[in-house]
């Protein structure tokens, strides 16, 4: 399917068809705790859709933008990896895993990320606008070059990710000696 715009449709009784879909337009749709499985995005925009819970087992999503969508607990490392582009803007993320994924260059802007796993990701160059990264989990992470000097609620060990060229706002700089319980003082 190319070149199609979807608007208000529920697909948590009837699922999206598994095919292919390129430039194609996802508004205000639901597909919470459906399946996405074995469907492939490419040139896709999702805006203002709720994906929550939503099955991705070898999902394939490239260059896909998602914006004003709520996508809870959703399982992007169960993805295809292959050619694996995504961004997001003005979106809730929490509870979600990109376990061992590659999203060098990745953007994600004014999102809630809470309690997200990013575990062995590669996360060069990622951007972190204004997000929520509370309670995220950051190990063995490459953070080689990212930024985030406007994100806020981190904690992450620098011992157990590669941050070099990282960019950090001053209270961000000092959030990486949380885990020495150490006493800072500011003038």
């Amino acid at each position: 399917m190319t070149d199609k715009a979807f608007n208000l449709i529920d697909y948590t009784e009837n699922a999206l068809n598994k095919e292919d879909y390129d430039n194609c337009t996802f508004s205000n749709c639901i597909f919470s705790s459906s399946g996405l499985s074995e469907i492939n995005f490419a040139e896709c925009v999702f805006e203002n859709c709720d994906l929550s819970m939503t099955k991705l087992k070898n999902t394939a999503f490239r260059e896909v933008q998602f914006k004003n969508c709520k996508l809870l607990g959703l399982r992007f490392d169960q993805c295809n990896p292959f050619l694996f582009s995504i961004s997001f803007e003005d979106c809730v993320l929490d509870f979600s895993s990109f376990y061992g994924l590659n999203l060098k260059d990745t953007t994600f802007k004014a999102c809630s990320l809470q309690e997200v796993e990013f575990i062995t990701t590669d996360l060069t160059r990622m951007r972190f606008y204004n997000c929520n990264l509370e309670r995220a989990v950051f190990e063995n992470t490459i953070l080689e070059q990212a930024d985030f000097s406007t994100a806020k609620n981190f904690t992450l060990d620098p011992e157990r990710n590669r941050i070099k060229q990282a960019k950090f706002s001053m209270e961000g700089a000092l959030a990486l000696l949380k885990k020495y319980d150490i006493e800072i003082e500011q003038e």
